[in-house]
């Protein structure tokens, strides 16, 4: 009797253990791909013709693109907090940038664990703390740095010797190279970049300098039409963008032109950035930048406003898009590496950014704004197995969606508490309807950028927003008619009917998410109480 059970049981447990490898290796590997400040514009298959990027367009060709995703809170360190928790910004706590996170409430890599992934975050997420629901981690201390960065590493602090992105991407392909190969894995690959100051890796600062990049038609945009809250902000790329930190003109040259700084830490963040380099670094950096700075010391005093702006422009562009080449080279680096190791079938491969940015639209640079070059957000996702090479969608996805999405895939049943929803049928074609109407919340104010608060919805055609605390404006758009947002037509008598209705509709998803007017008043008042 006990020799048949003992061999009954090791049967049962050998069996046992065969489906759990079999089911495990069905489920589908997961790589996250996210950076920092990349607007869609600067994808070149959302075909704005900026720049090439050609490694980010495969998961379009052999993927989905998405034409109108969109984040929840246009900030890092909130949309960071979104994608863990499946939850918006005023119920996972992470309001704004300064707000502590709990990284005791639950997120989707710590049920990934509970349910047979290995998981691993590294690169940025802007957050205090251990990460909580990964087995590894690696993350960079607050925003980062470009150049020889510091990383926390399983709770060690290291300074690595090299380029962010290429170390960001090393340690993600050494993670999954060295991974127990009879679990399957989710990463999130988290770039810094193109975050400001912008710094390109060294092998692409001479040919990015030397390209002339094309303005936006609303450059130079007077605001006439719309609200207080896009006249006061302090985004536009003449007044308010950093000389040193963000133009790359020496603090010498500076003072040598008697240029005044919108921003106190404007050369601390020149020297800060650049004294990272070592003395090759430096050099090769400076042969390059040298020339531009003293044909710009040459030229400034008798350069317009205008001319001012237009150099302006294009420094932040070349350095920008510089900058956001060496993540195209990453991706590269990934779906080479996903195919030459056999895992290209059975790994879904998803990027996007934490939100938009503004490449000089309305003359900004920046976020925060729900106006669309914030508010939309590059999304791209390949998996053979079910999404068809080469679709597109215009389904509202949100990043409250990630966390649903992912555990959908990963046969995870997905908490009621998250208040996204997963979008998986859209993109294997079982589903054409999403949602009507999504929903968007801003809080980091007054603060640098000085963009107010304000939270809105928008639909396939409309957006209503609202800003309060120091005032108490309403904004709605046309986006069929005015796609660039350049008129407020909430008080347009033809409007009427959907200004109604859009106030209906934003009543109904407040109620439905679970925000108010309340919970808006409690966080001006932690502000207030500060």
């Amino acid at each position: 009797m006990t020799r048949f059970y003992l061999i009954f049981t090791a049967l049962l447990f050998g069996f046992l253990s065969h489906a759990q490898k079999q089911g495990s290796a069905k489920r589908p590997n997961i790589v996250y791909i996210m950076s920092d400040d990349h607007g869609y514009q600067a994808i070149s298959a959302y075909g704005y013709g900026l720049n090439k990027t050609a490694n980010i367009d495969r998961l379009a060709k052999e993927g989905i693109l998405f034409n109108r995703a969109t984040v929840t809170n246009s900030l890092c360190a909130p949309s960071r907090a979104v994608l863990l928790t499946g939850k918006h910004s005023y119920i996972n706590g992470k309001i704004d940038n300064e707000a502590k996170f709990n990284w005791d409430q639950d997120n989707f890599a710590k049920l990934l664990q509970q349910h047979g992934y290995q998981t691993a975050l590294i690169g940025k997420i802007h957050m205090d703390g251990i990460p909580q629901g990964f087995d590894h981690s690696a993350v960079l201390i607050d925003q980062g740095e470009y150049y020889n960065p510091n990383f926390i590493i399983n709770g060690e602090k290291q300074q690595l010797q090299g380029y962010v992105t290429d170390l960001t991407t090393d340690m993600t392909l050494d993670w999954i190279a060295h991974r127990d190969t009879n679990k399957p894995f989710c990463v999130l690959y988290h770039q810094k970049a193109p975050h400001r100051e912008w710094l390109p890796a060294l092998r692409h600062i001479k040919s990015y300098t030397e390209q002339t990049f094309k303005e936006p038609a609303t450059l130079f945009d007077d605001f006439s039409n719309r609200g207080t809250a896009a006249k006061t902000a302090e985004m536009n790329i003449l007044k308010h963008m950093s000389w040193a930190g963000d133009n790359k003109v020496p603090p010498a040259i500076v003072d040598e032109l008697g240029i005044k700084s919108f921003l106190t830490w404007d050369k601390a963040a020149f020297n800060n950035n650049l004294g990272r380099m070592n003395e090759a670094e430096r050099a090769a950096w400076d042969s390059v930048y040298n020339p531009i700075m003293e044909e710009f010391k040459a030229k400034y005093p008798n350069m317009s406003q205008e001319d001012l702006m237009r150099w302006r422009y294009q420094r932040y562009m070349q350095d920008y898009l510089g900058t956001v080449a060496a993540v195209d080279d990453g991706v590269g680096r990934l779906l080479d590496f996903l195919k030459e190791n056999d895992l290209d079938e059975n790994t879904i491969v998803i990027y996007t950014s934490d939100q938009g940015f503004y490449l000089g639209e309305h003359g900004w640079f920046d976020k925060r704004f729900m106006y669309e070059e914030s508010l939309r957000t590059p999304l791209l996702i390949r998996y053979p197995k079910e999404i068809t090479a080469g679709s597109k969608s215009d389904a509202l996805v949100q990043n409250l969606d990630f966390a649903p999405t992912i555990l959908d895939y990963a046969g995870v049943e997905i908490p009621k508490e998250m208040q996204g929803k997963s979008f998986r049928k859209i993109m294997n074609g079982k589903e054409k309807k999403f949602r009507d109407a999504i929903y968007y919340t801003y809080y980091e104010y007054p603060s640098i950028h000085m963009v107010k608060r304000h939270y809105g919805i928008r639909t396939d055609r409309y957006k209503l927003i609202h800003f309060y605390y120091d005032t108490d404006e309403w904004e709605l758009y046309d986006l069929e008619k005015d796609p660039q947002e350049m008129r407020n037509v909430y008080a347009d008598p033809a409007y009427r009917k959907i200004r109604a209705q859009m106030l209906k509709k934003l009543d109904k998803i407040r109620k439905e998410y679970k925000d108010s007017d309340e919970n808006n008043q409690r966080f001006v008042s932690q502000i207030k109480n500060k």
